[in-house]
This record gives structure tokens, sequence and C-alpha cells, in this order.
């Protein structure tokens, strides 16, 4: 059994990645897995630390901001895509791989795309609920589109989609820890709430600046954070938190490897909504606030967030309004308990379990075809 998982660029395309390796190498213990990642993309990092051998493409996405370096990186792309299709072809052709999976970021586009070309099985995982250009066009060429949301007929072939949900990491789906241990883990007061705030794996802005700004107040409120900030601020919250005297109730990570134990402490979420993520949130439960990132395609993530709204299930803060109003906000739904049950049971009943071995069930039937 072998078998080519390519994407990456964030934890939300690694992160189901590695979630479908590890439900093949479950159903096939010796089943040859290889990635096909993007060079200097932190998949280059994360695969290897999960066990997984990984190949890295010269691909990179253009860079919307018009400034000289960014300038200097687009005129690049069409030499580093002619790079990248010339490589994967001779990685697929070495490898003689069974069936091809993408899960989406740059480097699933050249690698599907010449997959199909050269007559390989592959089969796509559209993680969002609303599809991007790229997954529309690579859906011609694929055995199988398995997704996570309903009605995704408007973007692909019907005959082709199958509902399996996403993929989430394996400690997530079980939570088997509790409360008590999430609290202990990061130093908390079990007689106050607990409120964690993540701007994904590699942070975000706007989220970041949102706590920045409450620092002055968290004192005076009756709440507890965790807050991860991704690498690139971390430094400046750890000093911004110093400076505040709020060290007792904001804890800064830079990245928390045990989100079991963070979602376990939490009474409120507050995070972007990756389709990931609110996969994860949908099987933890807790009550959400969902800042949705405005620099991604089709603003899929706003979208994202208005089919958890729309059940109920979620508050959703747009970004260019949370330094000023995400704190209230989450102040208002600490303070009312009656609207977090409510919003606690409905974002259960949106929960997927078993997303990888559906997926892996889907893989064994178009091999056997």
């Amino acid at each position: 059994m072998k078998v080519i998982i390519s994407g990456g660029g964030s934890g939300g395309h690694i992160f189901p990645a590695v979630a479908i390796a590890g439900a093949i190498r479950n159903r096939w213990p010796d089943a040859d897995i290889l990635f096909i990642g993007a060079e200097g993309k932190m998949e280059m990092e994360k695969v290897p630390a999960a066990g997984y051998r990984i190949e890295g493409l010269p691909i990179a996405g253009l860079q919307r901001r018009f400034t000289l370096p960014n300038l200097w990186k687009n005129l690049q792309l069409p030499f580093k895509l002619v790079r990248s299709n010339a490589k994967v072809r001779r990685i697929i052709r070495d490898f003689d791989p069974d069936v091809v999976v993408g899960v989406g970021g740059f480097a699933s586009e050249p690698t599907l795309k010449a997959a199909a070309s050269m007559g390989y099985k592959t089969v796509l995982q559209e993680q969002n609920s609303y599809a991007g250009l790229t997954n529309k066009m690579l859906a011609r060429g694929a055995e199988c589109i398995c997704v996570a949301y309903e009605g995704m007929d408007r973007f692909f072939p019907k005959d082709k989609i199958v509902f399996t949900g996403n993929p989430v990491r394996a400690d997530i789906e079980s939570m088997s820890c509790s409360k008590e241990e999430g609290l202990a883990h990061f130093g908390l007061n079990g007689k106050l709430p607990v409120v964690l705030v993540v701007g994904g794996s590699l942070g975000a802005r706007s989220i970041n600046n949102m706590m920045m700004n409450a620092l002055s107040i968290v004192n005076n409120t009756p709440m507890q954070f965790i807050w991860q900030t991704g690498q690139w601020m971390y430094d400046l919250a750890v000093d911004a938190v110093k400076q505040s005297g709020a060290g007792e109730c904001v804890k800064v990570h830079k990245f928390i490897q045990r989100m079991d134990l963070a979602y376990s402490a939490a009474d409120v979420v507050v995070s972007r909504a990756g389709a990931i993520a609110i996969s994860e949130l949908c099987l933890v439960g807790k009550p959400l606030i969902l800042i949705p990132s405005p620099n991604v395609a089709e603003d899929h993530q706003t979208k994202n967030a208005m089919s958890l709204v729309e059940r109920g299930a979620a508050l959703m803060v747009r970004d260019d309004e949370c330094k000023e109003k995400g704190l209230e906000v989450v102040q208002d739904l600490i303070a009312n308990l009656e609207r977090q049950a409510a919003m606690s049971e409905a974002i259960g009943k949106m929960a997927v379990r078993g997303a990888a071995d559906k997926i892996v069930d889907q893989i064994e039937r178009i091999i056997a075809r």
C-alpha cells in the first residue's frame, strides 16, 4: 500500500493530513506513506516530527500586498511553478503510489494535477464550506471528493462527493483529560472562568492586538486567559503581560502542544474560523466566539463561521472590530451561563467523529476498483 499525501502551509492543512496518514497506518500497518509539501512551510518540520517522510516543492503563493520584496517574489512564481511541476512528476513516477490525496495548501495543486495527468487515482479533501478555485479545478480529475459540509454539490460533481467530516487530531477526538487536569497544566485558578484565545497555529495579528488592548483591564475582570500568540508576537506579548501585572490571569504560549488540555480547561473559546479549528471545536462542544480572517480566498472563513452562527452554535465578531469589541463580547458570554449551555448543545450536534477512517474507507474503495 503506497500513498502520497500532499498539502500544508498551516496547521489547518497539516493536522488532517497527519490524521489521514495515521488512519491509513492503522488499517495497513506496513503502508508506505510519502508527504509532499512546500519548501520553507511548517509541514517540513511538523510532518517529520509525526514520523513521516516528506519531499518539498519550491512552490509559493501570490503575495497580494504591494511592496518591492513582494513584487520580486511574484516575479519568481512562474519559475517556481515550472520547477515544482518537474520535481513533483519525478517524485510521483519514482514512488508509484496507489493513490494520491490532496488536503489543500500550496503543494496540493501541482501534486494532484500531475498525478491525475499521469493516470494515478486522486482523492480531494475539501475542508471548508466554500470551495476554493484550486479544488474546483482539481475535482475534474479526482475519483472522490471528501467534504465536511452539506450542499457542496454547488462546487463539485454530485456523484463524486462523500460527506466524511474533517479529520482532527486523535487527542482532540478522544478528549480523555478532565477540566482539573487542564487547569493544573496551565497553572489556572479553578474558581474563575477560563477563556482560550487562539489565532491558528501561526497566530493572528488582530486577535493578538485585541488581547494586547485588553491587558490594562483584565486584572479587574473575573476571568483567566490562555493566549496562543504564534511565534512572531510571543516575546512582545510576554513583555506586555509582565508590564501590565496580568501574569496571574493571562498565560501566554507561542504554540500550545496540548490543545486537548487547553480545550478541557476552557469555558469559552475565541478562535479564527478555519475549517479544522471549527471541526475540533464542534467535537469539544465549548461556547465559541469566531473572528474570521479576512485574508483568505473567497472569504471562506466568514462562510465557515456563518454556518455555525445560523445554528446558534457560535457568535461572530468581525476582524476589524475585534480589537475594540472582542473583550466586551467575551465578557457578555462569560456572564450568561444559559446562553453558554445553549451554544454548547448546538455546536455538539454538529460534531462529526471518525472522519479520517471514513476518508480511508473511500481510499480503500477507490483502490479496489
